[in-house]
């Protein structure tokens, strides 16, 4: 299951949504997200579903490694849609058992929310898919230049963001080293009851705490070495220049944007 994790992970490419400037693929990530959070209705949705293919397509990374992604949070997206489906009251009634009562209005919401989850995180992983982790801190950086002038420590702020993101699938595979290591010593991680699980658990956390903190000291041992002082006076390797194909796409998303505007108000 760890495995399946991508989160954070960038695969090297040269389509068209790769050689974007990262700036505007950040923008035009915000832009989707209001997109599939504007409209209340599945046709809305399907606006937002036809952008995401159209993305996906031109990113020229394979679809199932978004639904490999969907893999690990399967359990909480379906948890949230049987929420709504038990929880939401209104329209008519469906199904009707004791104290369980299913109706219309709440298969309708579930279906939706469980759509509008899916499209968003498949989204928004294309971000770190086709933008390297170096140049995603200089576009977070550059996005956030203005807070400068209040003397927030911009360049630290995006250096956190990217580290972060860098080091979400060297936790999971450390994660799961640690969990073959121990069932090779016998530990029963995956049965008994749900408090024995509980409780096995700890043979897991401990040593990945350990090997994170080891692995944040070496990480800041190697920093000081290169005498990292901060973003003052840093100069890049690669400028971020902006291209027509930067505003073409930001134009494209712009008009799905108002496009599904117009379709929710009809």
């Amino acid at each position: 299951m760890l495995k399946d994790i991508t989160i954070g992970q960038y695969f090297p490419g040269s389509s068209l949504i790769h050689r974007l400037d990262p700036r505007f693929k950040i923008i035009i990530l915000f832009i989707y997200i209001l997109m599939l959070f504007a409209g209340d209705s599945f046709i809305c949705l399907g606006v937002g579903a036809v952008f995401t293919v159209f993305a996906i397509l031109l990113s020229r990374i394979p679809m199932k490694m978004f639904l490999k992604s969907l893999k690990p949070l399967l359990p909480v997206l379906l948890l949230t849609a049987l929420m709504n489906l038990f929880f939401v009251t209104s329209g008519d009634v469906i199904f009707k058992w004791k104290f369980i009562k299913i109706t219309s209005e709440a298969v309708s919401i579930s279906i939706f929310m469980f759509v509008r989850i899916t499209l968003l995180i498949m989204g928004s992983s294309l971000l770190t898919y086709t933008t390297s982790p170096i140049t995603l801190t200089d576009a977070i950086e550059r996005l956030l230049s203005p807070l400068k002038k209040l003397k927030m420590p911009v360049h630290e702020l995006a250096m956190m963001m990217s580290i972060a993101l860098r080091f979400i699938p060297t936790l999971f595979e450390e994660t799961e080293k640690i969990m073959s290591a121990q069932k090779a010593r016998g530990a029963e991680i995956d049965s008994g009851s749900l408090t024995a699980r509980a409780k096995n658990m700890v043979s897991i956390l401990v040593p990945l705490f350990i090997s994170s903190f080891r692995r944040a000291d070496e990480l800041a041992t190697a920093m000081e070495c290169r005498c990292y002082r901060g973003g003052e006076g840093r100069t890049r390797l690669r400028q971020l220049k902006s291209a027509p194909r930067d505003y073409i796409a930001l134009t494209i998303t712009l008009m799905f944007y108002i496009c599904n505007l117009i379709v929710g108000k009809l």
